[in-house]
């Protein structure tokens, strides 16, 4: 079977719309309508005018499609595509934790449960967390959650003192300095380009920090230079399609894996196989209970109206 071909095919039948991370496999980044980081996917999900949204991502970012289109059919490749970070954050602890701060404003990062988005008064990605963070009144108390590696950044970059909640992603906390430095000493010439989600000692040997669009950007601005790069490694085909006459290489992780680099196993739990199955059945569809989609709209309206 062509499934290039089938899904194209079915795409069309259907007025469905493929958005895809930039962590996903790269054929599946290959075929997408939209292909982005999570502002951007939230973007594109809340203006588009397809009947099925095909969401090649994690949980949360589907969920989030939901949010934002309920009469839409929202459909993930997999349904077990979870997310870490995600995962670092379950709903009764982050509500008593917020209770204990009624006057603070509740500031969640994009990669967290609806559960979690209807406790918040704001969302933020990696891509608009310093503008969001930095739109707080300076005197009105922050909890940041759940990324604590993302919140001592925007701390460091803002100024604000945050209250965090004590979250990460593996896979950024994957990068192994030994290794990094080791690589940097055979590559001297290299710059280090990392996600704000990396843990502090990372990020320290960055010459530049940003979301995945962010890194795409500067990179694409600094074609003439090479880069270790510091995120997911799924990032480097765009950068590579983009930028084919870049040099690049994935920062090593801790684990020696096939790849020597740092891969979201959940990201890669979608494949065409599956994109083409979700597609042609029309599941696993997402579903968010309508008190619950309400209440985490809001936030997530906000974050988009301060993007715009």
């Amino acid at each position: 079977m062509d499934l290039v071909k089938e899904i194209n095919q079915l795409r069309k039948e259907k007025n469905a719309v493929i958005l895809a991370h930039y962590y996903q496999e790269g054929a599946i980044q290959d075929i997408a309508d939209y292909v982005g980081d999570s502002l951007g996917l939230s973007q594109k999900a809340a203006e588009t005018e397809a009947d099925i949204i095909v969401f090649a991502g994690v949980h949360f970012m589907a969920e989030t499609a939901k949010i934002l289109n309920p009469s839409k059919k929202v459909v993930l490749p997999d349904l077990k595509a979870g997310c870490s970070l995600a995962d670092s954050c379950p709903p009764a602890a982050f509500k008593e934790f917020t209770a204990q701060h009624p006057d603070h404003i509740v500031i969640t990062y994009v990669n967290c449960s609806a559960e979690i988005k209807a406790l918040s008064d704001i969302v933020c990605t990696s891509s608009n967390a310093l503008k969001i963070v930095n739109s707080v009144p300076k005197d009105t108390p922050i909890i940041f959650a759940p990324d604590k590696n993302l919140g001592r950044y925007i701390m460091k970059e803002t100024g604000r003192d945050m209250l965090l909640w004590d979250g990460s992603c593996v896979v950024h906390e994957a990068f192994s300095m030994e290794k990094l430095i080791e690589l940097h000493q055979k590559h001297p010439d290299y710059k280090i380009i990392a996600h704000p989600e990396s843990e502090e000692h990372i990020l320290n040997t960055a010459t530049y920090i940003g979301s995945t669009s962010g890194m795409i950007n500067y990179v694409k601005d600094h074609q003439d230079e090479k880069f270790i790069v510091a995120t997911e490694a799924g990032i480097l085909h765009k950068m590579q399609l983009e930028m084919p006459n870049t040099e690049l290489i994935p920062a090593p992780a801790v684990e020696d894996n096939t790849c020597a680099c740092s891969e979201c196993h959940f990201m890669k739990m979608n494949t065409m196989q599956k994109l083409y199955d979700c597609l042609l059945n029309e599941t696993p569809a997402i579903d968010v209970p309508e008190p619950l989609r309400t209440r985490a709209l809001l936030p997530i309206e906000r974050m988009l109206e301060l993007s715009k």
